[in-house]
């Protein structure tokens, strides 16, 4: 008997399960292993210095038989002195009202109510009864079902969930071992007989699976946790090596994150694979976590030679974008804008300027005339950000909206139009960022400037010009320059 209360308190402090002074709720459910527990940890609750609370669930599955448990654990936390908190949840109204499986259902209401208890006691520890064959049935099940490392590394020894930590100082025990301790100690405890019907997957485990793969390895269920611990240490190094990776390659951006393309590319398929499921699971609900196919198909889609731009459903209001060589995360709710319109800018007398903030964007409009420099030879501004016109040419007042299906823009050096969707093509800019740009029209609906990506060929400054026409973006974000066109720069790198 003092063998099991040594290991449990070596397991713990080499697993850092508790700090000394905490309270501890212990989830006891009447059978042996949660019986087990219970005395294990009041027998070390003065050398830790811990508040041992008891906490039991009636499902209501099985009638006076759960009753009775629900007897039993008052009764062993009374002999013991240990605060014990029941509750009783009619979980097959609650499935039938809400359609989940029993399973599922009734761990929803269980940790609810554990959750509860360790917040009405100030507790930062949840105790949980599971053992070394609860974690090869688990490994087994996942295996069957098809999972990676992380579903192999099986039950973690401890766990955030919520504000409190799940525990199990019993993961590395043998069910016999727990079993045994209960006699030699003269406990009590009552077998739960749907333990034993094979309706349930890991019933069928338990009772068929392990002991038929146990003829050609005696020793499977060590086996399976001896994997679950081998996968666990380097499931925890390669999610340390993907949040370095995300560190120095994600970046931010409204309603989601980007990460070159080729930064994905030069890291191995393990971390890729980790990367991509990060940025999902940092947008997917607390509730979901991304599958395996969900991220394989972004990785496929992603180390394509071809072609330059794609949009995938990711799942759970996701999408992922590859943008040229740019690849990006964002919520379907953070679409761009449908080519609405943004401002009407009046007739300038005189020299005047007015700069507009243009929303979703991280830039400004500045729209601004001026006189004409005596001496000063016609000319064009420099740069993609800026732009001049001859004002006296252009037909105020100008419109400044996103763009439009069919939209189109006479090009210097063209005899004619072309459409600004060639234009995005051709420069490579971002399908993202193609409704952000704000596209500014004069009165006669004549497209006259694209910001960071080409004027029109009218209204163009002359020796005649008097008055000046001066259209600019100014990036109003941290990074500075020309932020419209940072895509097509890294698509020529």
């Amino acid at each position: 008997m003092e063998e099991l209360v040594k290991r449990t308190r070596d397991t713990a402090r080499r697993e850092e399960l508790w700090l000394p002074g905490d309270t501890i709720v212990v989830a006891v459910s009447g059978g042996p292993d949660s019986t087990a527990l219970l005395h294990v940890l009041h027998a070390l609750a003065p050398a830790e210095r811990l508040q041992i609370v008891a906490a039991h669930v009636d499902h209501g599955f099985r009638g006076a038989e759960s009753a009775a448990e629900a007897e039993a654990v008052r009764s062993l936390c009374g002999g013991l002195g240990i605060p014990c908190e029941t509750v009783f949840f009619d979980v097959p109204a609650y499935i039938e009202e809400t359609g989940m499986n029993p399973q599922a259902a009734a761990r929803a209401k269980r940790y609810g109510f554990l959750h509860e208890v360790a917040e009405r006691y100030g507790a930062a520890r949840i105790a949980l009864a599971h053992h070394a064959d609860d974690q090869a049935e688990t490994v087994l099940m996942r295996l069957l079902r098809g999972t990676g490392a992380t579903g192999l590394s099986g039950m973690a020894a401890k766990r955030r969930e919520k504000n409190v930590e799940l525990i199990r100082p019993f993961l590395r025990m043998n069910k016999a071992d727990l079993i045994a301790y209960c006699a030699i100690a003269g406990l009590r405890y009552c077998t739960d007989a749907s333990n034993a019907k094979r309706g349930y997957f890991r019933n069928r485990v338990r009772l068929d699976i392990l002991p038929f793969l146990e003829k050609y390895n005696p020793n499977i269920a060590e086996s399976l946790v001896r994997l679950a611990e081998i996968s666990a240490a380097e499931d925890e190094y390669l999610d340390a090596a993907a949040e370095s990776v995300f560190r120095a390659s994600a970046r931010r951006v409204e309603g989601g994150w980007t990460v070159g393309r080729h930064a994905l590319l030069d890291l191995p398929v393990a971390l890729q694979r980790r990367l991509i499921k990060l940025i999902l699971n940092y947008l997917t609900p607390a509730q979901e976590s991304a599958s395996f196919e969900r991220v394989e198909r972004i990785r496929t889609a992603a180390i394509a030679p071809a072609p330059t731009t794609w949009s995938i459903d990711a799942g759970s209001g996701i999408r992922c974008l590859r943008e040229y060589e740019t690849l990006r995360w964002t919520h379907e709710d953070a679409r761009p804008g449908d080519g609405s319109l943004l401002y009407i800018v009046g007739g300038m007398a005189g020299e005047t300027e007015k700069r507009l903030f243009v929303a979703e964007t991280p830039g400004e409009l500045v729209i601004r005339v001026t006189g004409r420099q005596a001496g000063e030879a016609g000319r064009q501004a420099q740069g993609r950000n800026s732009a001049e016109f001859d004002a006296d040419e252009v037909r105020f007042p100008l419109t400044v909206r996103g763009r439009r299906p069919g939209d189109r823009m006479s090009v210097m050096g063209l005899n004619g139009s072309k459409k600004v969707q060639d234009m995005f093509v051709d420069e490579k800019i971002a399908p993202s960022l193609r409704d952000r740009l704000p596209l500014v029209w004069d009165a006669e609906g004549r497209l006259l400037w694209i910001p960071g990506l080409r004027r029109s060929s009218d209204a163009p400054v002359t020796a005649a010009t008097q008055r000046l026409l001066r259209l600019e973006w100014q990036d109003t974000s941290a990074h500075g320059g020309e932020a419209m066109m940072e895509h097509e720069e890294e698509a020529r790198d």
